[in-house]
């Protein structure tokens, strides 16, 4: 098959070569997946789990790539849930080789079926930044039905599944942005729009939950808007400012986990 495989972490993305390599073979509770479309995220590069397994060896030629929509075409030994030809998507382990090749062997526990009206190229994007809006909403922020988020970047990778799916669950969202990000921000669902540039940030009052993506001052400011028993949650490293009487939960981008 194809892929594309890294040597040299110097080399950044200059070093990304197209070569011929093995199919892969499904291990015991894995699948075969034809790839359809796959998700790239160009800081992989920096990432460790790139260049080194578990016990810190070296493993390159490796295969970059983790969010990936196909096809199944084989099952390992006692792989259950899912069958060959099934559409799915999903997130592969950060240790094993990526899904910027023909075939990709994945455990079948990092993947989903991929309904029929949602196309393979959607379905790649949505697997890391969907699971880091899930995960910092629901399992680090708490968030519940009628409560209110301040979604900061509402028009982006992750920002957009933060929008939407605190919409899905009944909250109130604000989202914020450039000017230009303000329509696409209130079709994704958010109420409110704050052009960062132009808007008085504290205007919007008080907010149960801040869903950080900027950091710096934006992180500071936000964190003076949680009510109290409120949550900042953030993607963009360890907090710099912590609600003063609420809580604060940090996540990342990099690393999100697939639910079992």
């Amino acid at each position: 098959m194809k892929a594309i495989v890294v040597t040299d972490q110097a080399a950044g993305t200059a070093g990304m070569k197209l070569v011929e390599r093995p199919e892969p073979q499904a291990a015991i509770n894995d699948v075969v997946v034809q790839v359809h479309a796959s998700g790239f995220v160009p800081t992989e590069l920096t990432w460790p789990p790139t260049w080194t397994d578990r016990l810190d060896r070296d493993r390159t030629p490796s295969i970059p790539g983790h969010e990936l929509a196909g096809v199944v075409t084989a099952l390992g030994y006692g792989t259950t849930g899912l069958s060959v030809g099934q559409r799915v998507f999903g997130l592969a382990d950060w240790y094993r080789d990526g899904t910027l090749a023909e075939y990709v062997a994945i455990e079948a526990r990092n993947l989903a079926p991929l309904p029929g009206d949602v196309n393979f190229t959607v379905g790649a994007s949505l697997p890391i930044s969907g699971l880091t809006a899930w995960q910092g909403l629901f399992q680090h922020g708490r968030l519940q039905a009628g409560q209110s988020v301040l979604a900061h970047g509402a028009a982006g990778a992750v920002g957009s599944m933060v929008t939407q799916l605190a919409r899905e669950a009944g909250a109130y969202v604000i989202g914020t942005g450039r000017a230009a990000d303000r329509q696409k921000a209130l079709d994704f669902g958010a109420k409110e729009f704050v052009d960062l540039e132009n808007d008085a940030l504290e205007g919007v009052g008080g907010v149960d939950l801040v869903f950080d993506v900027i950091g710096g001052d934006i992180q500071k400011r936000s964190a003076g808007l949680i009510r109290a028993g409120g949550t900042l949650v953030t993607i963009v490293g360890p907090a710099e400012a912590r609600p003063a009487d609420g809580h604060q939960r940090s996540t990342s981008l990099s690393s999100p986990i697939v639910p079992n």
